[in-house]
């Protein structure tokens, strides 16, 4: 039979197996800590366990541990580890450090199906979806064996986390539960291309995540060749769905915006995304394009960007610009690609 994956179950499902055993349930309390909390994935190494209990767990279940093969830092702090899987796949977790803040963003599929024109993830088509250990290892691996400061994660890496909805949701449980990682809700986002179908079950969740959506167009037209996945999610559909999950979370979304010159930062699509931005009650964040190799695309000048910005605020939008992190090292925004650097 095959072992179970433990770092998957959440404190409830592991506290069902625990009893399973034929153990009292304050035993599960100890492992989640020593897992989720301390990083440990050797069974022989959880001191305050009987022995007997640590070989039980041994022989019932299995720890997910990724391996590093690279690690890159940027000039501006960030730094980018690719990992190897089980499978001897690969995929890549940036860790950007700020005053107050240390960020993880987590991959959360190797590979990704949805092709965004200008996003390096998708380049080599869709593998496979992560497992909630390998989503949630990418987080203790830093934080327990790299020792590095993590108060935020985000779900922004390789892949598309609602797509794999199941283990990214069984992942933000277990990395907000108080007796593991104890990451607070606000402060984990989840970001997607708009699927609609996944927007309108975060909700379930019962916690207040950050949503945040990778617009990059405010028209169906231009958004279906940037974003294809707006083919089966059009804007209305889109919208519609994001007015409910601000209602039933109280949580404003993000509308992530990539400025590509002369693509989508004319200021007729800057009318279009405030028009939108008023209509959801959302905060919009400009992001000049991170290059990833595509044939055309190139970044918006920062006067342009800064025009961009302003005609928002003209209309009424709420608007910042995020400045993405790590791009000498491929770790920017849609440049994860899980491979090695050159």
């Amino acid at each position: 039979m095959d072992k179970i994956d433990i770092k998957s179950l959440t404190f409830e499902e592991l506290k069902t197996q625990i009893e399973e055993m034929g153990q009292p349930a304050f035993r599960a309390g100890q492992v989640f800590r020593w897992l989720h909390g301390k990083g440990m994935t050797d069974f022989r190494r959880l001191t305050d366990i009987p022995q007997p209990l640590r070989e039980e767990l041994a022989g019932r279940f299995r720890a997910v541990r990724l391996d590093l093969e690279e690690r890159q830092s940027s000039r501006d702090g960030t730094e980018k580890f690719l990992f190897k899987l089980g499978d001897g796949r690969f995929i890549e977790t940036v860790h950007i450090p700020s005053a107050k803040r240390g960020t993880v963003c987590v991959s959360t599929q190797v590979g990704c199906k949805f092709g965004c024109a200008f996003c390096a993830s998708g380049f080599g088509g869709f593998v496979r979806n992560l497992a909630a250990s390998e989503i949630v290892s990418q987080v203790l691996f830093l934080r327990h064996d790299l020792g590095l400061h993590v108060s935020h994660v985000v779900f922004m890496g390789m892949g598309e986390p609602l797509d794999n909805f199941d283990a990214t949701a069984r992942a933000v449980r277990i990395l907000n539960s108080p007796r593991g990682a104890a990451v607070a809700a606000r402060r984990i986002t989840i970001s997607t291309c708009g699927l609609v179908a996944g927007i309108e079950r975060l909700p379930s969740l019962g916690l207040q995540v950050e949503l945040s959506v990778s617009l990059h167009a405010a028209e169906d037209g231009l958004r279906d060749r940037l974003v294809p996945a707006n083919r089966a999610n059009p804007l209305a559909k889109l919208a519609t769905a994001l007015k409910e999950f601000s209602r039933a979370t109280g949580r404003k979304v993000t509308l992530e915006y990539a400025l590509i010159s002369g693509v989508n930062d004319s200021p007729e699509a800057a009318d279009r995304l405030a028009r939108l931005a008023g209509r959801l009650r959302a905060k919009v964040n400009l992001i000049p394009l991170s290059e990833a190799g595509v044939a055309g695309f190139k970044a918006s000048p920062p006067a342009a960007v800064e025009a961009f910005r302003q005609r928002l605020e003209q209309k009424g939008a709420a608007v910042t610009i995020r400045r993405s992190k790590g791009g000498d090292i491929r770790a920017a925004c849609g440049q994860l690609a899980g491979r090695r650097g050159a």
